[in-house]
């Protein structure tokens, strides 16, 4: 059995990671468009994760990929998430998939805490606000934070270590099928660098390409009737260190854990920021999407497409939530900061994949829907399981880390014909 992986993100190299794991002689190749490796959400997102978070169909998947995060090799840090609340009421609805993301309100309506708000004292990082309340959202040890860019690299390292073969700039162009059976046995790979074409055989295919996934799909086969409602939302970030936040604070004052804060009203940038402090002494601040921005062809192409003055908002919004007040960072008359002493350490616009339906698609694609083809998903393993087929992994929308090595983990156990560790039956495309 052979299986390749159409795109190299954190969720391809998640699944060649877990599809590897066993030392099998099953060949696994992994075929990604973009020359830069991890250019898109993979590298800029901001690594946080939740437990329970999720959707009643999502759930299952959100708690196995939160207990398989905790590993240091990727920086992770138990954290805690705050609300930083404008609005002096609290409108938490809870847990409803990602409409807090399509309009335009904060995360923090999704946060599942089974306990009450809690007021807590204010990160040192963080410039006190004379209208804002701060609120613990979070039960313990039921948030986190990793590195996306060395969660992402770890995985693929890992990989290519066991015999997993990467093939980038490369991208899969069609389907090659046994003439008499019409049954898939491999795709044709463009290289992009060289302009020549070479045939991979193999048995499975898994699609999870990200905000490109649709076209992936669509070209890949072009007489399917499925329709894949994933659309791409472009965001900015910015990662920046702080002189009230040290490795020194990080270690000593907050112990090694992070902290999330998401505002919960738009009124003071405009948009609600999303911050959160990695380790490193890093800083990471997000929030401000943009629905306008094409995709480009190429992931590495992301950051040519910012906009400057969209840029200047987030840069702004740091500086009012976390610069220094003239009298110090303690609470000022107007409770904004006015003096920009953070260190920029890198712009960020990448896209990420949303699903229409609130929720990642992690399912094999059901034969009738292939548009004619067939697989072999009628050869039977040991284990009873059916093996062979196409699958698609994507449409994670912001949660694309958190839920990486759960869905790395399902795939892999679906392609190699076992039932999956959890319930991931609402997450099919129809």
């Amino acid at each position: 059995m052979s299986t390749v992986i159409l795109g190299g993100g954190i969720i391809g190299s998640s699944i060649a990671y877990y599809l590897s794991e066993n030392g099998s002689s099953d060949e696994i190749h992994i075929v990604e468009a973009s020359s830069q490796l991890f250019s898109a959400a993979s590298g800029y997102a901001a690594g946080f994760l939740a437990k329970d978070w999720f959707t009643p169909a999502l759930a299952p998947l959100g708690e196995l990929s939160f207990n398989l995060h905790q590993a240091e090799k990727w920086g992770y840090m138990k954290g805690t998430a705050l609300s930083l609340d404008f609005s002096k009421k609290n409108n938490k609805r809870g847990a409803s998939g990602d409409d807090w993301l399509s309009a335009g309100t904060s995360r923090a309506e999704a946060a599942a805490s089974s306990s009450s708000p809690i007021h807590v004292e204010v990160p040192a990082w963080l410039t006190k606000q004379k209208k804002g309340v701060l609120e613990k959202i979070s039960d313990d040890d039921t948030v986190a934070q990793v590195d996306p860019s060395r969660l992402a690299r770890f995985l693929l390292e890992s990989s290519l270590s066991r015999g997993v073969k990467l093939h980038n700039p490369a991208k899969a162009t069609s389907v090659i099928t046994d003439q008499v059976s019409g049954v898939i046995t491999g795709v044709k790979i463009n290289n992009l660098a060289t302009q020549t074409e070479c045939p991979l055989p193999c048995t499975n295919i898994i699609i999870c390409a990200g905000p490109w996934t649709p076209q992936v799909y669509n070209e890949l086969l072009p007489s399917s009737r499925l329709s894949i409602p994933i659309t791409p939302l472009a965001g900015y970030s910015l990662v920046v260190r702080s002189p009230r936040h040290t490795l020194q604070d990080e270690r000593v004052t907050y112990a090694s854990r992070s902290h999330a804060v998401f505002t919960t009203h738009p009124d003071s940038c405009g948009f609600c920021p999303e911050i959160f402090s990695r380790q490193g002494g890093e800083i990471y601040i997000a929030g401000l999407n943009d629905t306008h921005i094409p995709l480009p062809a190429q992931a590495e192409d992301s950051c040519k497409l910012m906009d400057q003055n969209e840029m200047e908002r987030l840069k702004k919004a740091a500086v009012h939530l976390m610069g220094a007040l003239a009298q110090g960072n303690v609470e000022s008359t107007d409770g904004i900061a006015n003096k920009n002493d953070l260190e920029i350490l890198r712009e960020g616009l990448c896209f990420r994949p949303v699903s229409a339906h609130g929720v990642p698609f992690v399912t094999r694609v059901d034969d009738h829907l292939l548009g004619g083809l067939k697989t072999g998903s009628r050869n039977r393993c040991e284990n009873g399981g059916k093996r062979g087929g196409v699958f698609v992994a994507s449409g994670h929308g912001p949660w694309g880390i958190s839920l990486s090595l759960g869905t790395g983990k399902v795939i892999a156990q679906m392609v190699e014909g076992a039932e999956p560790d959890v319930d991931v039956r609402g997450l099919t495309l129809v």
